[in-house]
């Protein structure tokens, strides 16, 4: 089982908890969020998650998504899971972080200090099938047009993540 990084509202790591456990119990753990767009900033890398994921199966999200593991970086984390999820790695900067609360279904919430970092490159991409059950480069027009007339096809942060981008005028 893989741990996360329990922390306080400044981010101050409290302890580590095993993270089916920390979503059951709501408990504010340590993220990252990955957004990717193409070199000219105009569409988006978006990843279907894999059908078989303990939650939010099946709906359509940013790049990448995790949680540093106990004593490793967020920027780090974000590379790794890049790797990992998506086959390719690319120059990522740090945009800002924030405090959200979600409920995922299944009794479990999504409660994260989520650091969000965005890459500009355009990476041809090998999906672990275990992660993503498809991706697509889409407009971001086209996507936040979708986003608001069909909010359920994404997962319930990425909405949230959406809305924080906005109002700092990152999209």
């Amino acid at each position: 089982m893989t741990d996360v990084v329990l922390v306080d509202e400044n981010d101050r790591q409290i302890g580590v908890r095993e993270k089916q456990r920390a979503h059951l119990d709501g408990a504010l753990h340590r993220a990252v969020s990955v957004f990717v767009f193409d070199s000219t900033g105009r569409k988006m890398l978006l990843q279907q998650r894999a059908l078989g994921k303990y939650h939010s199966g099946g709906l359509w999200s940013n790049a990448c998504c995790s949680h540093p593991a106990p004593h490793e970086p967020a920027l780090d984390a974000a590379h790794r899971r890049l790797v990992e999820e998506l086959g390719f790695d690319c120059p990522l900067e740090f945009a800002f972080s924030f405090i959200y609360r979600a409920d995922v279904g299944e009794s479990l919430v999504e409660h994260e200090f989520d650091h969000v970092f965005i890459g500009r490159c355009d990476a041809t991409t090998v999906p672990h099938p275990d992660e993503i059950a498809a991706v697509e480069w889409v407009d971001v027009r086209d996507m936040l047009d979708n986003l608001k007339t069909r909010p359920e096809r994404y997962s319930p942060w990425f909405g949230i993540a959406i809305d924080e981008m906005r109002k700092r005028s990152l999209i």
